[in-house]
């Protein structure tokens, strides 16, 4: 199966502190910018951890997508955040769309930097 893997690690991120804690506001934006690509999410679950003597709780955000996933994982007491976006290419193409939602993903959290990895999975047909 033919498919994009893009993953990000982000840090020093510069966004309001809310978007690395809050589950529901996070998780509800996540689902936005999915379908805003075109992609079509199928199921989510967001999560929030308590927070530690470290510092606030981060958050696990997940959108199952008919066409793979999404996930992010926030630490809020670093300003990191970790994503990950993967898309099957069965049936069309949907690189671009994954392209597209990660760098929606990196400019809501604005990062002073990042570091992106991209790869192409299975075999072609």
């Amino acid at each position: 199966m033919q498919g994009l893997h893009l993953t990000a690690d982000l840090y020093q991120c510069r966004c309001d502190a809310g978007w690395l804690t809050d589950a529901a506001r996070l998780g509800q934006w996540c689902v936005q910018a999915v379908q805003a690509v075109g992609l079509e999410p199928v199921n989510q679950l967001f999560h929030a951890f308590p927070a530690t003597a470290d510092g606030p709780g981060g958050v696990t955000a997940t959108v199952l997508l008919a066409e793979s996933h999404v996930c992010l994982h926030t630490w809020p007491e670093k300003r990191s955040v970790t994503l990950d976006v993967y898309v099957c290419n069965f049936g069309g193409d949907h690189s671009a769309k994954a392209r597209g939602l990660m760098f929606a993903l990196i400019n809501r959290f604005q990062p002073e930097w990042t570091e992106q990895r991209s790869l192409d999975r299975g075999a072609e047909e």
